[in-house]
């Protein structure tokens, strides 16, 4: 389990990685997913962008998947 300076670390890497070149979205959302998961386990408070931004990548893939 990560501690709460990985788990700030790992938010921090990840919105670095979304403004400094176009990646995979499926990639964010899956990293951004496992960082909540680790803040979740631990009680941390959640960004409330980040929850939302989770939210809505996962509604667009499974719009994606249900339509492919």
């Amino acid at each position: 389990m990560l501690d709460k300076q990985e788990i700030e670390a790992a938010v921090l890497e990840l919105l670095a990685e979304m403004d400094e070149e176009p990646v995979d979205a499926h990639e964010i959302y899956l990293k951004l997913r496992q960082t909540l998961d680790g803040m979740r386990a631990m009680g941390m408070p959640l960004p409330d962008d980040l929850v939302r931004m989770e939210k809505e990548m996962s509604a667009e893939f499974q719009t994606d998947l249900k339509s492919s």
